[in-house]
Protein backbone atom coordinates (compact mmCIF):
# COMPACT_ATOMS: atom_id res chain seq x y z
CA UNK A 1 0.00 0.00 0.00
CA UNK A 2 2.99 2.25 0.71
CA UNK A 3 4.39 1.84 -2.93
CA UNK A 4 0.87 2.72 -4.02
CA UNK A 5 0.06 5.39 -2.11
CA UNK A 6 3.85 7.20 -3.01
CA UNK A 7 3.21 6.75 -6.74
CA UNK A 8 -0.12 8.25 -6.04
CA UNK A 9 1.71 11.55 -4.65
CA UNK A 10 4.14 11.65 -7.40
CA UNK A 11 1.44 11.39 -10.08
CA UNK A 12 -0.56 14.04 -8.25
CA UNK A 13 2.53 16.41 -8.29
CA UNK A 14 3.05 15.64 -12.13
CA UNK A 15 5.70 13.57 -11.96
CA UNK A 16 4.80 10.27 -13.76
CA UNK A 17 8.01 9.39 -14.65
CA UNK A 18 8.75 8.91 -10.84
CA UNK A 19 5.54 7.53 -9.75
CA UNK A 20 5.79 4.92 -12.38
CA UNK A 21 8.51 2.42 -10.69
CA UNK A 22 6.79 3.19 -7.34
CA UNK A 23 3.43 2.07 -9.27
CA UNK A 24 4.81 -0.82 -11.06
CA UNK A 25 6.05 -2.57 -7.54
CA UNK A 26 3.17 -2.15 -6.12
CA UNK A 27 1.26 -3.50 -8.78
CA UNK A 28 3.82 -6.47 -8.52
CA UNK A 29 2.92 -6.48 -4.95
CA UNK A 30 -0.40 -6.99 -5.41
CA UNK A 31 -0.30 -9.22 -7.86
CA UNK A 32 2.13 -11.82 -5.52
CA UNK A 33 -0.77 -11.00 -2.78
CA UNK A 34 -3.57 -11.93 -5.24
CA UNK A 35 -5.12 -8.63 -4.52
CA UNK A 36 -7.21 -8.45 -7.94
CA UNK A 37 -9.03 -5.04 -6.95
CA UNK A 38 -6.00 -3.31 -5.79
CA UNK A 39 -3.86 -4.57 -8.81
CA UNK A 40 -6.73 -2.90 -10.80
CA UNK A 41 -6.91 0.34 -8.72
CA UNK A 42 -2.79 0.33 -9.14
CA UNK A 43 -3.45 -0.55 -13.02
CA UNK A 44 -5.22 2.91 -13.08
CA UNK A 45 -2.74 4.97 -11.65
CA UNK A 46 -0.29 3.23 -14.13
CA UNK A 47 -2.41 4.06 -17.10
CA UNK A 48 -2.75 7.72 -15.90
CA UNK A 49 1.77 7.89 -15.27
CA UNK A 50 1.47 6.06 -18.81
CA UNK A 51 -0.69 8.92 -20.50
CA UNK A 52 1.16 11.79 -18.80
CA UNK A 53 3.72 10.30 -20.52
CA UNK A 54 2.37 10.46 -23.60
CA UNK A 55 2.27 6.27 -24.02
CA UNK A 56 -1.55 6.32 -25.02
CA UNK A 57 -1.12 2.43 -26.08
CA UNK A 58 0.45 1.27 -23.18
CA UNK A 59 -1.81 3.82 -20.76
CA UNK A 60 -4.73 2.21 -22.80
CA UNK A 61 -3.90 -1.93 -21.90
CA UNK A 62 -3.60 -0.60 -18.36
CA UNK A 63 -6.98 0.71 -18.25
CA UNK A 64 -8.51 -1.94 -20.48
CA UNK A 65 -6.81 -4.56 -17.86
CA UNK A 66 -8.33 -2.70 -15.42
CA UNK A 67 -11.68 -2.08 -16.66
CA UNK A 68 -12.03 -6.13 -17.43
CA UNK A 69 -10.82 -6.86 -13.15
CA UNK A 70 -13.46 -4.48 -11.91
CA UNK A 71 -15.90 -6.13 -14.28
CA UNK A 72 -15.42 -9.37 -13.26
CA UNK A 73 -15.84 -8.60 -9.13
CA UNK A 74 -18.56 -6.81 -9.95
CA UNK A 75 -17.70 -3.50 -8.85
CA UNK A 76 -19.49 -0.98 -11.11
CA UNK A 77 -18.48 2.68 -10.26
CA UNK A 78 -14.75 1.44 -10.28
CA UNK A 79 -15.63 -0.24 -13.91
CA UNK A 80 -17.04 2.71 -14.95
CA UNK A 81 -13.73 5.19 -14.25
CA UNK A 82 -11.58 2.93 -16.09
CA UNK A 83 -13.88 2.92 -19.27
CA UNK A 84 -14.26 6.69 -18.95
CA UNK A 85 -10.29 6.54 -19.21
CA UNK A 86 -10.45 4.55 -21.83
CA UNK A 87 -11.50 6.94 -24.28
CA UNK A 88 -8.97 10.21 -24.63
CA UNK A 89 -11.40 13.16 -23.63
CA UNK A 90 -9.00 15.94 -25.21
CA UNK A 91 -8.38 15.98 -29.30
CA UNK A 92 -4.84 15.42 -30.07
CA UNK A 93 -4.77 12.69 -27.31
CA UNK A 94 -4.11 15.66 -24.83
CA UNK A 95 -4.40 14.38 -21.32
CA UNK A 96 -6.51 16.84 -18.89
CA UNK A 97 -3.13 18.47 -17.32
CA UNK A 98 -1.66 19.17 -20.65
CA UNK A 99 -5.38 21.01 -21.60
CA UNK A 100 -5.27 22.93 -18.63
CA UNK A 101 -1.39 23.92 -19.86
CA UNK A 102 -2.75 24.49 -23.59
CA UNK A 103 -5.86 27.14 -22.17
CA UNK A 104 -3.42 29.39 -20.13
CA UNK A 105 -0.84 29.47 -23.08
CA UNK A 106 -4.03 30.22 -25.45
CA UNK A 107 -4.81 33.00 -22.99
CA UNK A 108 -1.33 34.41 -23.17
CA UNK A 109 -0.06 33.43 -20.08
CA UNK A 110 4.10 32.58 -19.16
CA UNK A 111 5.49 29.78 -17.82
CA UNK A 112 5.90 31.25 -14.51
CA UNK A 113 2.46 32.33 -14.67
CA UNK A 114 0.85 29.34 -15.51
CA UNK A 115 3.07 27.42 -13.06
CA UNK A 116 2.39 29.71 -10.45
CA UNK A 117 -1.66 28.54 -11.38
CA UNK A 118 -1.42 24.95 -11.73
CA UNK A 119 1.01 24.79 -8.37
CA UNK A 120 3.31 23.27 -11.18
CA UNK A 121 7.04 23.80 -11.18
CA UNK A 122 8.31 25.91 -14.41
CA UNK A 123 9.81 22.48 -15.22
CA UNK A 124 6.60 20.16 -15.03
CA UNK A 125 5.31 23.02 -17.50
CA UNK A 126 8.11 23.15 -19.56
CA UNK A 127 7.65 19.26 -20.25
CA UNK A 128 3.87 19.52 -20.45
CA UNK A 129 4.89 22.38 -23.36
CA UNK A 130 6.59 19.66 -24.76
CA UNK A 131 4.41 17.04 -24.75
CA UNK A 132 1.76 19.27 -26.32
CA UNK A 133 3.83 20.53 -28.99
CA UNK A 134 4.71 16.82 -29.45
CA UNK A 135 1.33 15.44 -29.91
CA UNK A 136 -0.38 18.44 -31.70
CA UNK A 137 2.92 18.30 -34.41
CA UNK A 138 3.61 22.16 -33.69
CA UNK A 139 6.37 24.31 -33.01
CA UNK A 140 5.21 27.13 -31.30
CA UNK A 141 2.88 28.69 -28.40
CA UNK A 142 0.85 30.23 -31.26
CA UNK A 143 0.15 27.29 -33.13
CA UNK A 144 -0.79 25.50 -30.03
CA UNK A 145 -3.06 28.56 -28.78
CA UNK A 146 -4.55 28.47 -32.62
CA UNK A 147 -5.18 24.67 -32.00
CA UNK A 148 -6.88 25.36 -28.83
CA UNK A 149 -9.43 27.84 -30.15
CA UNK A 150 -9.80 25.45 -33.54
CA UNK A 151 -10.89 22.56 -31.29
CA UNK A 152 -13.00 24.96 -28.77
CA UNK A 153 -10.85 23.82 -25.99
CA UNK A 154 -10.67 27.99 -24.84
Amino acid sequence: MAGYARGAVLLARSDPAAALPELRAARQEWQRLSSPYELARCRVLIGRALRELADEQSATTEFAAARQVFHDLGAVPAEQEAAHLLTPAAPGGLTAREVEVLRLVAAGRSNPEIASRLVLSEKTVARHLSNIFTKLDVSSRTAAAAFAYENRLV
